[in-house]
């Protein structure tokens, strides 16, 4: 026993060494909202980056020094690529030459709203394929508790190397905010549990030269109820807003104006303001997530049961609305004319995940009802489940705003000029 220890705190004190060192390379699996900027920082930070993604259209976009996100620039992505910092490849054999793997995949749900791993799945197993002594795998996407140590390593452990003593296994869950100019990545606080001890030291020191702060948690398990906490505090919030928002609109009172009245009180309260229900890769998925995992210990979650019922009754109050103020003025939904204002899931990103525009949209559409839309950082997008015909976006001019029955205003991106409208 004590020479197995010992051959754990060997691996550890070597890739330690190797990562203050900066001489190990790193290897970001899924070069999505949160793999490329996790590959681009830990390049940045002096690591010799390779991301692995299938989709060959990004692994060429990075290679030739072009970025697909928003908040990378360009000329950030082409001089680490030039520098050799960092590449992009569609195979999983660049694993193998890895001393460190993230894993950056999708976590979305099943039709039944139940969690699919599957891309989790796939990816650890591909790890495992070229899994070697030594190496840390950290898993950031977003999951229930539970997963890192009950999914992924007793595939990694199939191999016959064991965690904390062949290899290390962490969970850090990202907490990317697309859009967001406000906070770098390198200064978000960076949670970090591993399966053991050993495991839990190294990725710390792994996750200290990127991020300016890291946040030690006692197991993987906390680290990834964590991530989920938070998402689902923001759900729960926004439903709150959302219903006191349908609430004031039958009082004739202006909810922006009560959340922002109330946010001048200096302690107790957090503003967070209604909207068309709640969009994108986390809020709307994660805390389902933990929903279904705490089926097994009996307990329902009914604030998050409640938190998707009022979220999704808010986007009904949209259509609703739209609906009433159309026969107000003496027209139908049918034939109407509706120019949408934005159709990303939040302001001035092009990510349209589970936006509610995009499902007010369809149902406009299967009402008959004539609708285009304006959105600068979305130039098509086709509607799921349909026959898969684009929807282009159109220039905003008077024009087109005279033609429209009305226009509805889904998401507020900053560079439209409202007043104007």
């Amino acid at each position: 026993m004590k020479g197995l220890e010992d051959r754990g705190e060997q691996l550890a004190r070597m890739i330690k060494e190797k990562i203050i060192k900066r001489e190990t390379s790193v290897a970001v699996v899924g070069l999505g909202y949160v793999g490329l900027p996790m590959a681009v920082e830990q390049a940045k930070a002096g690591f010799l980056v390779t991301g692995i993604d299938k989709d060959t259209g990004k692994v060429e976009k990075i290679n030739n020094g072009k970025s697909y996100i928003p908040d990378i620039p360009d000329d950030v992505l082409k001089n680490l690529v030039e520098k050799g910092c960092l590449r992009a490849h569609h195979s999983y054999n660049l694993l193998h030459a890895a001393d460190i793997i993230i894993i950056c995949v999708p976590t979305p749900l099943k039709m039944m709203k139940q969690p699919d791993l599957s891309y989790v799945l796939t990816v650890t197993r591909e790890v495992a394929n070229h899994l070697k002594p030594g190496q840390l795998i950290c898993l950031e996407s977003t999951t229930f508790p539970g997963t890192t140590q009950e999914v992924v390593l007793p595939i990694l452990e199939s191999t016959g190397l064991k965690a904390g003593l062949d290899f290390f296994l962490a969970f850090s869950p990202e907490r990317v905010d697309p859009g967001n100019k406000n906070f770098k990545p390198e200064d978000i606080s960076k949670v970090v549990g591993g399966v053991t001890a050993l495991c839990h030291e190294v990725a710390c020191i792994f996750y200290n030269q990127a991020i300016k702060h890291v946040v030690p948690v006692t197991s993987t398990e906390v680290a990834e109820m964590t991530k989920i906490f938070e998402n689902t505090y923001r759900a729960v919030n926004i439903a709150l807003v959302n219903e006191f928002m349908i609430l004031c609109d039958r009082m004739g009172l202006d909810m922006w104006e009560v959340v922002d009245a109330a946010a001048t009180k200096p302690f107790g309260i957090q503003s967070f303001y209604p909207g068309p229900g709640v969009g994108g890769h986390c809020i709307p998925v994660d805390p389902l997530y933990l929903a279904w995992k705490a089926l097994d210990y009996d307990f329902r979650l009914r604030f998050i049961d409640l938190a998707e019922e009022v979220n999704n009754q808010a986007t009904e109050y949209v259509i609703n609305k739209l609906v009433r103020l159309l026969n107000q003025h003496k027209k139908c939904l049918h034939d109407a004319r509706i120019l949408v204002l934005g159709v990303a899931y939040k302001k001035d990103i092009d990510d349209i995940r589970e936006s509610p525009a995009i499902k007010i949209i369809s149902f406009l559409q299967k009402n008959h009802a004539d609708v285009v839309y304006h959105d600068p950082y979305v130039p098509k997008f086709k509607i799921p489940g349909k026959d898969g015909t684009y929807h282009e976006n159109m220039n905003l001019s008077a024009e087109e705003i005279t033609r429209a029955d009305c226009v509805l205003i889904l998401t507020d991106h900053t560079c439209v000029d409202y007043q104007w409208v």
